[in-house]
């Protein structure tokens, strides 16, 4: 398996998105640049050296599982590119217990969105494409991740190499990065990325931008409890992040999409992350949720903030 976009353009042709086919290949060899990521070479070399093993079957539904002929050498092969942070994923006896189990936040959003069946459908921040995946079992036409990540990039095209699905692709691309393509997409995703923008309304604003009429948006994002109007905005970091711009509560985030010309502006899923579902693990064995909580009270961060809690608000055009 080597990183290969080869069969990604073609089945842009007669759609909206056919203008991507001049201009990504461009900004993708951009993205890849050995001096993004000086590892990029080794894993390149990895996704080489992947194994081509009989499958008898692929499940993309209720999980991430291909099951089949197994390799020996598979789990040290795919631990060289750790951390893995978006899972979980079954591959050839392998278990990839990832630090997020993002299949739960993926059970918490399916039951609210509009049937994925024979949808395009562009996910923004989509981190190994995990979630791309689970689109893909719901019956996506379609879908495109992106992440301005080399690692999750070959971190993708490892699973891809198994799982062997031409609906699922993911760029090596920030949303600014992104062709401008009004009305492309039938549902937009941008799960854990808001709090990570500069300009919250900006970022809704291009998301917006990507939807035809009627279509969807869901966010999934940090939020804080408190009134309309109020919004955190770290003084340094907010658990151990230094990334972290603002983190609204829920009715200002309704507001902001009102105020983009969002309609159809509902919030239904509140959760407080749990270090069940992010922790530390044999394939992501850095710091987790629990060294970023406040060891004698778990309802802050080790900075004093709120814990970490998670809203999904979802949209139509």
């Amino acid at each position: 398996m080597k990183i290969d976009y080869s069969e990604f353009y073609p089945q842009l042709a007669g759609s909206l998105l056919e203008p991507w086919i001049e201009l990504l290949p461009a900004r993708i060899a951009h993205g890849l640049r050995y001096e993004r990521h000086g590892l990029l070479p080794q894993w390149e070399e990895v996704l080489g050296q992947l194994p081509a093993l009989n499958t008898s079957s692929v499940q993309l539904k209720n999980e991430v599982r291909v099951e089949g002929e197994t390799f020996l050498e598979l789990e040290s092969q795919l631990k060289e590119f750790h951390p893995w942070r978006k899972g979980p994923y079954h591959i050839h006896g392998v278990d990839i217990n990832t630090e997020w189990h993002s299949d739960w936040k993926w059970d918490r959003v399916r039951p609210h969105i509009q049937p994925l069946k024979d949808r395009t459908i562009l996910d923004v921040g989509c981190g190994n494409g995990y979630h791309c995946w689970r689109m893909v079992g719901e019956g996506a036409k379609l879908v495109v991740g992106i992440d301005p990540s080399p690692m999750f990039i070959c971190q993708f095209f490892a699973m891809k190499h198994f799982i062997q699905n031409p609906r699922a692709w993911v760029l090596p691309l920030g949303i600014e990065h992104v062709p401008d393509t009004p009305g492309a997409f039938d549902t937009v995703f941008s799960m854990g990325v808001l709090y990570h923008r500069k300009s919250p309304m900006e970022h809704l604003e291009r998301l917006k931008s990507f939807l035809r009429p009627g279509g969807e948006l869901v966010i999934e994002t940090l939020i804080v409890d408190g009134p309309e109007g109020y919004t955190l905005t770290p003084n340094g970091r907010y658990a151990k992040m230094r990334n972290v711009w603002f983190i609204p509560t829920v009715k200002t985030l309704e507001y902001w999409m009102h105020r983009c010309g969002l309609t159809n502006i509902r919030t239904v899923d509140l959760t407080t992350t749990s270090t069940a579902e992010q922790r530390s693990t044999d394939w992501m064995t850095f710091d987790s949720l629990p060294t970023f909580l406040n060891t004698t009270d778990p309802t802050q961060t080790i900075e004093g903030h709120p814990a970490p809690k998670r809203a999904i608000v979802i949209a139509t055009v």
